[in-house]
């Protein structure tokens, strides 16, 4: 184990100080690509958060809100399924350019390595938009349980949902860590950070309004529209608000 931890340890020395010499550029997220060259134009690329040897592709938000956002999740169409075993949210499942969820351990790896603001953006299937921030993000390691460490709620009119879901750790039909005596994945058909139960539900059955005849397993937004509404598409990303000291 201790050689695990000094060979990580090593890795993110590395990384850090290829990424800040201009001639091996290796971004450890979007906010690296942006400043970089802060002419790119939102898309997939390529990212490092776990070193040189680990390259992660990602879709890059360069618009909303000044760019930089590194998107972990994103529901459009419901082309992908995210009633998913803790393997698949565990390191990442889905398409970069369209429906995904990024994978814990590289999300832990994101918000281990800066310090990162969250936001959703969300539809409704009338084509209303919303959108929620919150200061700060950061997930624990797989050993305690991806757990969810959330700033204070910074603005955004979807309201403050995800709160409630501070110091949660991650729960998927096959692994239970919520507050329940029963298992809120598998009853409300996702994966996330659930309390007993929920709030906010964005990996759960993707759904037009209305059509689906159990409560609360949709895509829901509580304090937006509340919790009978199946939303259209949401988006789930972070931005670093600390730059990464370079290592020479």
């Amino acid at each position: 184990m201790m050689k695990q931890v000094t060979l990580f340890a090593a890795l993110l020395v590395l990384a850090a100080s290829v990424r800040c010499d201009p001639e091996f550029y290796l971004p450890i997220d979007c906010d690296d690509i942006y400043r970089h060259d802060n002419s790119t134009p939102s898309g997939v690329y390529t990212i490092y958060p776990g070193g040189p040897i680990s390259p992660l592709k990602v879709y890059c938000d360069m618009e909303t809100d000044g760019g930089r956002w590194t998107v972990i999740q994103r529901r459009l169409d419901g082309t992908e399924n995210f009633f998913r075993p803790w393997s698949h949210y565990n390191t990442g499942f889905g398409n970069v350019a369209g429906e995904y969820w990024l994978g814990l351990e590289n999300i832990f790896l994101l918000t281990v390595r800066k310090k990162n603001e969250l936001r959703f953006d969300m539809e409704d299937f009338e084509g209303g938009k919303a959108s929620a921030q919150y200061s700060s993000f950061s997930v624990d390691t797989e050993s305690a349980g991806y757990q969810l460490h959330l700033g204070s709620f910074s603005g955004g009119a979807a309201g403050d949902s995800l709160s409630d879901h501070n110091n949660m750790k991650f729960t998927t039909f096959d692994k239970d860590q919520d507050q329940w005596d029963k298992n809120c994945a598998q009853h409300y058909l996702g994966g996330f950070w659930y309390s007993a139960c929920h709030n906010v539900n964005i990996n759960g059955m993707y759904a037009p309004h209305s059509a689906v005849g159990h409560a609360n397993v949709q895509i829901i937004w509580r304090n937006w529209k509340g919790m009978s509404y199946s939303l259209k598409k949401v988006a789930m990303k972070i931005r670093s608000i600390a730059k990464c000291t370079c290592i020479h």
